[in-house]
């Protein structure tokens, strides 16, 4: 949960409307903004009906209106995120922390930053570890071995980390995809686009540009391109889960709607990605 800042009444309607449509996976992090706190505010009493995801070696406390900080990922701040986290979302457990920004494993294993969520779980404040990651140093946290889960991106439009996918879940890890539709929808509101700095502004542009030279529109079967690109991820194989942003609840129907489709036919699925090749 992350992006646009919601008035608290739009965020609680939207995050009780996620729990109502039977949605259980929420995924937030320090970062992002109020997130916490919303969903502290909002689901804590209905903690029991969700799985929680948040992230930890982000900054603690409040860093400021626009203000960014350096991730560090020492067992102090490693510990003392996971706590602010428990505080701001009002409960006693998380269910899944991961290691925000993808640092490399020397990192990791200079600051003995695993250990210290190997404590926080024997504590009982979080139950499995996880991986926010990317290439390259994805490859080395999938062949550490301690990781339960791996939140990877990818999209039609972006499909760098197709293999890692598939070598995550061949370990035996939970897979979360993110940016599945976010990261590659090809009609993001023109307004909106307008709002973002010049070299998000020329990713998009890069990702129209792929899905036209794909010709996918050809494939949509009365479809919006929205829908295609959300059951496009869900096809992969490997994923097992994926976030969604909704910024309201009809956007939030939409998608569920979209998703409950299931994965795209295979013909289609492979016409596409030999497309896009």
């Amino acid at each position: 949960m992350m992006g646009r800042d919601l008035d608290p009444g739009t965020a609680g309607k939207l995050l009780n409307a996620v729990l109502d449509a039977g949605i259980n996976f929420i995924d937030t992090s320090p970062d992002y903004g109020a997130s916490e706190e919303s969903i502290g505010q909002h689901l804590s009493g209905r903690r029991r009906e969700f799985f929680l995801a948040s992230k930890c070696g982000c900054p603690v406390g409040d860093a400021g209106e626009g203000a960014r900080r350096e991730h560090i990922f020492t067992r102090q701040n490693v510990r003392a995120g996971v706590e602010q986290s428990l505080r701001r979302m009002k409960t006693d457990h998380l269910d899944i922390v991961q290691f925000h920004a993808s640092p490399p494993r020397s990192v990791l294993e200079e600051n003995e930053a695993v250990e210290e969520l190997k404590d926080l779980r024997r504590e009982g404040k979080i139950r499995f570890l996880g991986m926010s990651g990317t290439l390259p140093n994805l490859t080395d946290h999938i062949a550490m071995g301690v990781f339960d889960a791996f939140q990877i991106p990818y999209s039609a439009l972006e499909r760098e980390h197709d293999g890692a996918i598939s070598e995550a879940a061949a370990a035996g890890a939970g897979t979360i995809i993110r940016g599945g539709v976010a990261r590659g929808t090809p009609d993001a509101p023109e307004e909106r686009l307008s709002r973002l700095p010049e070299p998000f502004r020329q990713m998009y542009q890069q990702r129209r540009n792929r899905w036209e030279e794909a010709k996918l529109d050809d494939l949509l079967d009365g479809a919006s391109r929205t829908e295609f690109m959300l059951r496009f991820t869900i096809t992969h194989p490997g994923m097992h889960t994926t976030i969604v942003g909704s910024a309201n609840p009809a956007h939030l129907a939409d998608n569920v709607a979209a998703a409950a489709k299931g994965p795209l036919p295979h013909d289609v699925y492979e016409e596409a990605k030999t497309r896009l090749t």
